[in-house]
C-alpha cells in the first residue's frame, strides 16, 4: 500500500455496524480501526481515508466518526496532519518516558479486567449455549447463522472481525430468551470496549487470533445449537473461551 497516498477505500475493508445498540457506533466505530490498526491490517505510516470517506463506509455521521478518531489520537494511535489528514502510528513501544511506569501499571490492571472479564464469560456462556439449545426457535437459528455468515465473508476479505465475532456470541444469548444474560453479555463487551487499548501490549502486528480456528470453534457451537444437544453445546462454547483466553495470553510481549 502506498503510505503517502490515502488508503483507498477498497483496500480498507470495513465491518458492517448494521444492528441494534444506534448509541454505541462510536464505540464501534472505534473499535473496529483500532483492531485493524494493532494487527497490522492498517500498517503503520498508512493515511487514513478522508473523514467523509470513513463516514460513509461506516454508515454514520461525521461527529460519530470524529469521536471515535477523538479516542485514537488520545491513544496515540493515529495523529493528525493539518492540511494532510489522519496517520497510522506505532502502538507498540511509543510510550512517552515520563509516563512509562503508569502506562505500564494501567495496562497490568486493564489486562486484569480483561481476564475477569474471560473468567465471568466462562461462567454464563457455556450456560448460555446450554440454554439456547433448548430454548432457540427458527428466527434465532437464522440468526446465528448470519453472523457466521458475516464473519466469513469478511473473514475472505481480510476486513475486521471483531464486530461479527461479538454477534455470533449475542446471537446465542438471544436464544436463552432470557434478557438479564443478553444484558450481561453486553455490558462484559463494553467493558472489553472501553479497555481495549491493552491490546496494544499484548500483540506485535500478529493477527490477534487464527480466524480460522474462531469460525471453526463457532461453527461447532453453533451445529450443537441447532440440533439441540444443549451438553455438546455448553461444552463446545466452553472450549471456545479457554481457547480465546489461551491465544490472548499467547500473543504477550514480555509479561
Amino acid at each position: 500500500m502506498d503510505k503517502s497516498a490515502p488508503a483507498g477505500l477498497a483496500d480498507f475493508p470495513i465491518a458492517d455496524l448494521s444492528g441494534p445498540k444506534p448509541e454505541r457506533l462510536a464505540d464501534r466505530v472505534y473499535e473496529n480501526l483500532f483492531h485493524a490498526i494493532v494487527t497490522g491490517m492498517i500498517t503503520v505510516g498508512t493515511r487514513l481515508p478522508s473523514e467523509n470517506s470513513l463516514a460513509r463506509e461506516f454508515d454514520v455521521s461525521r461527529p460519530v466518526l470524529r469521536e471515535a478518531l477523538d479516542r485514537l489520537r488520545d491513544e496515540g494511535l493515529v495523529s493528525s496532519v493539518r492540511g494532510s489528514g489522519n496517520y497510522v502510528q506505532n502502538p507498540i513501544g511509543a510510550r512517552r518516558e515520563d509516563g512509562a511506569d503508569a502506562t505500564d501499571r494501567d495496562a497490568l490492571e486493564r489486562i486484569g479486567d480483561l481476564l475477569r472479564g474471560i473468567e465471568l464469560r466462562l461462567i454464563i456462556e457455556p450456560q448460555a449455549a446450554s440454554l439456547a439449545a433448548r430454548r432457540r426457535g427458527p428466527a434465532d437459528i437464522q440468526r446465528m447463522r448470519a453472523a457466521l455468515d458475516r464473519f466469513d465473508e469478511a473473514m475472505r476479505q481480510d476486513a475486521i472481525l471483531h464486530h461479527h465475532d461479538y454477534a455470533f456470541h449475542e446471537a446465542v444469548a438471544a436464544a436463552t430468551c432470557n434478557q438479564r444474560i443478553v444484558q450481561t453479555l453486553q455490558s462484559l463487551e463494553y467493558d472489553v470496549s472501553r479497555s481495549v487499548n491493552l491490546m496494544r501490549f499484548l500483540v506485535q502486528f500478529q493477527p490477534l487470533v487464527s480466524t480460522e480456528a474462531v469460525q471453526a470453534e463457532h461453527e461447532d457451537i453453533f451445529r450443537h445449537i441447532e440440533a439441540g444437544a444443549a451438553t455438546k453445546a455448553k461444552r463446545a462454547m466452553r472450549n471456545h473461551i479457554e481457547h480465546a483466553r489461551v491465544r490472548m495470553m499467547s500473543n504477550r510481549p514480555g509479561f
